[in-house]
């Protein structure tokens, strides 16, 4: 199909929640979010394009006296020549969007009728989100029109944040309906010419998921920022009030400054940086510390996630005696946030993301507009960004060293500094405004509209079950690591099956221990990260904490109380800081002096402290709450995302993993560690005792068991 020559009609579908072209009641809801805006914004940039004849974003009428009366008008400008039109949709009332589904052939009807009756032919129908791409694949088959597909969020990876916080698969399904919403997402990615995606990690890590998935479709254009308030610096930004509140913590609030803003959340890894501006003087000496970690009254009255991390936040400032140095204002206000990096950059500072993970990276993006050089993790939407704009440098975020040298680098090489705020500025400009992302979109569409670059579709099958049926989890140290050409195998064997099977790892250590190891063996980041002996679960791709199993372990846990308890008991003796966690006291233990475990736990229940406590390799001993386990966690993981444990195929090298080998689970104990802690195992038929050591065992235990036999996707 070629455009036509006086322009392209282009129809935009986004169907959930509030649009109209200013006032936008954006936080509204869960359903009145990015979403709107995105796609007004495109709307009216496409408008002001010379290739644009026409745009027309259809969305759902509603006639609700509890809202606005601009939400029921048929028809509403957005700009010359592009507008929104508002279609029925079965009931006039505003409800979610999980209620619409079933009045979603009702608006796919009437939306054929509208474009049937226009005097234009469409050349492209883009539809956001699943409704909108469940009514955009229908139309695309009906009127032989191209269907251009961005989901913004996918169905597997909510599902995934919603178990993590708690609630039960039964409710999910009726809450939102998401067996029917996965089922039209693989709709969507059968019928779509292109996906269009924000970052390259959404395509392997999210939309890699899904049956239907071919690479070849996806397409990463940024989504434009709004550059009107992310400036270069106006000259009285020392005169603000946000300068004032920032200066109550420091000695020398005029020195450069190492701005990092983020939400008080773990994966944001503030912490780290903390720690290595606490020990560099060089860096304590040039610069200081800017924290803006949200708004906050009262710690105490925060969620337990972002008490952890401001309180971490405070201890390690207090541990370094950082006073006078590091600031953490409580306060500031949405427009202020353009403050912090015009201030970062007339002070010659530097912006700091340390994330674990950063899909995206949108305070990147601000602080570049603003002329801020930045130092960022290696990880997701950074690197396209500085790739893009050459105004920074990734680094390992959980490299202390490595973030200190990079900061330190931009801090003495000024003409450096000076070409990064510079390109930062300009490549913002180019790479991610508006107009570029309208560019970019029109590069996208123009090889679909003459096809040029046809989509050969693949022969593709569907599993026959919605979620992942089976499941391998495995040890870190003494299973993964120690020969690096099995673990490229049982990798490459892992990666051939994830659309049937989950990947887990199950590690004693913390989360950033586990993560720098996953980074320094080049291990794929696993789909459940069982961490501190199974007082942690994480969900990739964004290292989703599962709260709800936080709240469950918390069960008559005191910390305090187990090592008040065991300070004076010969032959213990505590672990590192490092090794410690809000759940996990964990100690180095002499078995020649010290009581053994029995009378260990027999003390502490004497002392009204029921807890877990777990010996590992003869020499570390854990004391952790009751509920809490390697095992305990992985039944919590296979209950929640519905893998019998009979499906689950568990690898374990030490005593901390014997409960989660025992069972209905199918188990492996590598060669490496049949003669210690786990040989009280090999009567137990269904654990499989290997002749390969580390990886290799692994994949003899995978074929011992025929495990991914009947994990074979059949033709649909």
């Amino acid at each position: 199909m070629q455009a036509k020559a006086n322009g392209l009609y282009i129809v935009l579908i986004s169907i959930h929640g509030l649009i109209r072209s200013n006032g936008l009641e954006l936080g509204r809801d869960a359903d009145t979010g990015g979403q709107t805006k995105y796609v007004v914004e495109l709307a009216k940039t496409l408008g002001k394009h010379t290739k644009i004849l026409r745009v027309d974003l259809l969305t759902r009428r509603i006639v609700d006296s509890k809202i606005s009366n601009d939400y029921s008008k048929l028809i509403e400008p957005l700009s010359a020549k592009s507008r929104i039109v508002r279609i029925e949709c079965g009931e006039n009332g505003y409800i979610a969007k999980e209620a619409l589904w079933d009045s979603l052939d009702n608006f796919a009807d009437n939306a054929l009728a509208y474009i049937n009756s226009q005097d234009d032919p469409v050349d492209i129908i883009h539809s956001h989100y699943a409704d909108a791409g469940y009514v955009g694949s229908q139309l695309s088959h009906q009127l032989s029109i191209p269907l251009i597909h961005t989901g913004h969020s996918l169905g597997r990876s909510k599902r995934k944040r919603l178990l993590a916080s708690g609630i039960k698969p039964d409710y999910i399904e009726k809450r939102y309906h998401m067996s029917r919403r996965i089922e039209a997402e693989e709709m969507i990615l059968s019928a779509a010419e292109r996906v269009i995606t924000s970052t390259y990690q959404e395509i392997d890590q999210q939309y890699g998921l899904y049956d239907f998935y071919q690479p070849e479709q996806m397409r990463v254009i940024p989504p434009g920022t709004d550059l009107e308030d992310f400036i270069m610096p106006l000259g009285n930004e020392w005169e603000s009030n946000l300068f004032k509140q920032i200066s109550r913590f420091l000695l020398k609030p005029k020195l450069p400054m190492i701005l990092a803003l983020s939400r008080p959340d773990q994966r944001k890894n503030i912490s780290t940086l903390v720690e290595a501006y606490g020990e560099s003087k060089a860096l304590q000496q040039i610069a200081n510390l800017v924290i803006v970690v949200g708004n906050r009254d009262d710690i105490r009255e925060m969620d337990s996630g972002s008490q952890d991390v401001l309180t971490d936040l405070l201890l390690v400032i207090d541990q370094y005696d950082l006073y006078g140095k590091v600031a953490y204002p409580k306060h500031h206000k949405p427009e202020e946030v353009s403050v912090f990096y015009r201030l970062a950059t007339i002070s010659k500072g530097v912006f700091v993301n340390p994330a674990l993970t950063e899909p995206f990276g949108l305070t990147l993006i601000e602080a570049a507009a603003c002329g801020v050089p930045i130092v960022a993790t290696e990880d997701g939407g950074p690197v396209d960004i500085i790739n893009n704009c050459n105004n920074g440098i990734l680094i390992d975020p959980l490299n202390k060293n490595a973030m200190t040298e990079a900061l330190l680098k931009l801090f003495h090489d000024n003409p450096k500094w000076k070409l990064f705020s510079k390109n930062g500025f300009h490549g913002v400009r180019k790479h991610y405004s508006w107009d570029a992302h309208v560019d970019k979109y029109l590069t996208v569409l123009e090889p679909v509209l003459d096809n040029s670059e046809p989509l050969v579709r693949m022969c593709l099958k569907r599993r026959p079950m919605l979620y992942h049926d089976r499941a391998v989890i495995s040890d870190l140290d003494q299973n993964l690591l120690g020969d690096p050409k099995a673990l490229s195998q049982l990798i490459d064997t892992i990666n051939a099956n994830r659309k049937c099977s989950t990947f887990g790892i199950a590690t004693g250590r913390r989360l950033d221990s586990a993560l720098t190891l996953l980074r320094e063996y080049n291990i794929p980041r696993p789909n459940v990260l069982i961490s501190s002996l199974g007082t942690e679960i994480y969900y990739a791709p964004n290292l989703t904490r599962d709260k709800a199993w936080t709240e469950h372990i918390d069960f008559h846990w005191n910390a305090r109380a187990v090592r008040r308890i065991l300070t004076n008991i010969p032959g213990l003796s505590p672990q590192p800081k490092s090794e410690q966690s809000a759940f996990k006291v964990s100690y180095f233990i002499n078995p020649r002096i010290a009581p053994d475990v029995q009378a260990i736990n027999h003390l502490l229940l004497q002392n009204d402290q029921s807890v877990n406590v777990v010996l590992s390799f003869g020499q570390f001993l854990d004391i952790l709450p009751l509920r809490a386990s390697k095992g305990l966690a992985l039944r919590w993981f296979a209950e929640q995302w519905e893998v019998p444990l009979d499906h689950i195929l568990t690898a374990g090298g030490s005593g901390a993993d014997e409960d989660m080998m025992r069972g209905n689970t199918l188990a492996v104990v590598v060669a490496n560690r049949h003669h210690e802690e786990l040989s009280d195992l090999t009567d137990i038929e269904s654990i499989y005792f290997s002749k390969q050591p580390f990886a290799a065992g692994i994949i003899e235990a995978i074929d011992h068991y025929d495990f991914y036999a009947s994990c074979e996707i059949p033709n649909t």
